[in-house]
């Protein structure tokens, strides 16, 4: 569960930056509660928190479930569209890092030449891409989504080892019905009391 968690650590933050490169703010809240989240289950692990352990298992379903979002998202599967700033919030107008800079990508800025245009504004054509941006989108989802599978089997594991330990674990003397460094008494001897005479 350590090196899982360290290896799911690392997934996390590979996408964490190339997120931050293309501003696209929906996956970057995304990755840091996953970075938060796997901390928190790293931690339950070495520590023998079992709690933090089920929040981590709880995120992992989420953390699925936002992954599943992001591939039909990039497909333009059930009416949605790649072209939208739904990732961003429709705070700004950036697309996926790997639009432009993909495996074999070709980037082009065309400076318009209409009169009225702004002299900053540019557009960018990109050409000759080995693999579009959105399966490379699509890939890094699905192997998020992998590991997150292997993830939620073995945080179970962990989560039932830990209930066993703690169900089997007895203090020294704790829940007996007598101390360790005294044997039980078979009989016990009762004694009359005398009764205290009146002081006259």
């Amino acid at each position: 569960m350590f090196f899982l968690c360290v290896f799911l650590q690392l997934a996390a933050l590979e996408r964490q930056i190339f997120d931050f490169l293309g501003f696209q703010w929906a996956p970057i809240l995304g990755n840091f509660l996953q970075i938060i989240v796997v901390i928190l289950g790293l931690f339950g692990t070495i520590q023998f928190r079992p709690r933090y352990i089920v929040v981590y298992t709880v995120w992992t379903a989420l953390w699925v479930t936002w992954n599943v979002f992001i591939i039909c998202f990039y497909l333009e599967v059930g009416g949605l569209s790649k072209e939208t700033d739904l990732m961003t919030f429709n705070i700004s107008m950036h697309r996926s890092w790997w639009r432009e800079h993909g495996p074999g990508c070709i980037r082009r800025v065309v400076r318009p030449s209409a009169p009225g245009i702004l002299e900053d504004y540019s557009y960018v054509s990109v050409t000759g891409c080995i693999i579009d941006f959105q399966y490379l989108e699509v890939i890094h989802s699905a192997i998020q989504i992998l590991l997150s599978l292997i993830g939620f089997v073995y945080a179970c594991y962990v989560i039932s080892i830990f209930m066993e330990e703690e169900d089997s674990f007895d203090f020294i003397g704790g829940l007996d019905t007598y101390s360790y460094r005294q044997p039980p008494q078979e009989h016990v001897e009762l004694k009359p009391v005398k009764p205290v005479g009146k002081v006259s």
